[in-house]
């Protein structure tokens, strides 16, 4: 029960985090580019793969791995809203913008994900 009792508060501090920025980030962007989006999933990317790093290093209790990784990180970024968002500027026949927007974030966000991983091992190695 504790474990989906994390979940659930994760996943709902999670959602309302990927709100707040994409409201954020549109303030200062224009056009169709789904800035909101990709920007939610490549800091979910990045610090997904440091948490997971560094909570499976720390042996950090199963609830907690759950309430941050499952929970929250499963909530703020967002595949749904990813495939949404392509199928519309498909239908106005914005090809370009999805094959960027698709290609963009697949790369970078393994990558992202690995580069919190290796930024978590430095510091473990460096600061305990």
């Amino acid at each position: 029960m504790k474990e989906i009792l994390a979940i659930m508060l994760g996943g709902g501090l999670g959602a309302t985090s990927r709100h707040g920025v994409n409201i954020f980030v549109h303030r200062f962007t224009t056009g169709n580019f789904p800035v909101g989006t990709i920007t939610v999933n490549m800091l979910g990317s990045f610090f997904i793969g440091l948490c997971g790093a560094l909570l499976e290093h720390y042996k950090v209790a199963a609830e907690y791995r759950l309430f941050i990784l499952t929970g929250f990180f499963g909530s703020f970024t967002t595949f749904s809203t990813f495939a949404r968002e392509k199928a519309e500027l498909l239908k106005v026949g914005d090809v370009k913008t999805v094959i960027v927007y698709a290609l963009t974030s697949n790369i970078l966000g393994v990558l992202l994900v690995f580069a919190g991983y290796m930024l978590a091992h430095h510091v473990i190695e460096n600061w305990g």
